[in-house]
């Protein structure tokens, strides 16, 4: 393949360094530094990603990554390539199923939960609210309306828009920043850049260079990325799509416009040079009819024809006319 590094988009990529026990290590400096020092993982369990409703045909639900740390809170982890319309809709239902899942059958359960944090990385900009922030980090959390103060903290939704995230090598500061270089740009690389000297990032080279596959690892790799882009030539190709329909909307819209414009403005036209012929036409007629009268009083007083001829302007046939 012409890439080093595998792609982290893909579903078998990002669940290689992100969902396997072997490199948990990975999973925990990424969360680590998402919550910028505010969380401590010391150890992560991976849990069953597959989550089953409360009835034989509740709609089930398939994480790509779900697991707590030493302290009992959950995480769900999601790479998230295609835009969907309720894709907010969907993070919430899914943050259902760990909040469920703690209920205590039998005995006197109080109700008390541990948090549940649901991360969405985004491949695409986010919308509904977020599409014209420059920000690429939005947490969210249960708020009093009034006093904008967290009403309950053991809920949160984390959306992280990685196209949003523009830093070159030489800017990356926090942790952070670091981890979402990689995410953006690792399939794009042919070495390790010199800014990611931290021990994880040893790890997670060497765990994603494609290189080092055995023949069944690369199957499954290849055929993650021919998934992953037929998903990305769908999107694109109704984005085209879209964009053509939207350009002839446009040009029908403009020859629409265009006529009704040429009509109005031919109607404008047309009054105008009608007037202006009117008023030609009638100072003609006028002017006709001041010779006229001239020559009916020089023919009246016996002037010749030949005369009155030079002294109104009119033809000889005219004058006759008018006797």
């Amino acid at each position: 393949m012409a890439e080093k590094y595998i792609n982290p988009h893909t579903d078998f990529g990002f669940k290689r360094l992100f969902g396997s026990e072997f490199n948990k290590e990975l999973l925990i400096s990424f969360l680590n530094a998402m919550f910028h020092g505010e969380q401590n993982v010391q150890d992560v369990t991976y849990l069953n990603s597959e989550q089953l409703g409360d009835r034989v045909d509740a709609r089930r639900a398939i994480f790509d990554v779900y697991c707590e740390n030493d302290k009992g809170e959950k995480f769900i982890v999601e790479m998230q390539n295609v835009y969907q319309e309720f894709f907010k809709d969907r993070t919430i239902y899914y943050s259902t199923f760990p909040i469920r899942e703690q209920a205590q059958r039998g005995g006197d359960w109080d109700f008390h939960l541990n948090p549940v944090y649901t991360i969405g990385l985004l491949n695409f900009n986010f919308a509904d609210g977020l599409e014209n922030a420059k920000r690429w980090h939005h947490e969210v959390k249960l708020m009093e309306v009034d006093t904008h103060e967290v009403f309950y903290d053991k809920l949160t939704y984390i959306y992280v828009e990685i196209p949003k995230f523009d830093k070159k090598e030489s800017e990356l500061e926090s942790m952070y920043d670091k981890w979402m270089y990689v995410l953006k740009n690792l399939s794009n690389l042919m070495q390790r850049p010199a800014a990611l000297q931290e021990r994880v990032f040893t790890r997670l080279f060497e765990q994603a260079e494609i290189s080092k596959f055995d023949k069944q690892e690369l199957k499954l790799y290849e055929d993650s990325v021919n998934a992953y882009r037929d998903i990305v030539n769908a999107i694109r190709t109704a984005e085209k799509k879209k964009y053509a329909e939207g350009r002839e909307e446009g040009r029908a819209e403009g020859r629409a416009e265009g006529r009704a414009e040429g009509r109005a403005e031919g109607r404008a036209e047309g009054r105008a040079e009608g007037r202006a012929e009117g008023r030609a036409e009638g100072r003609a007629e006028g002017e006709k009819k001041a010779k006229e009268k001239i020559a009916s009083n020089l023919l009246a007083l016996g002037v010749p024809i030949e005369t009155i001829m030079q002294a109104s302007g009119l033809s000889e046939e005219e004058i006759k006319n008018i006797q």
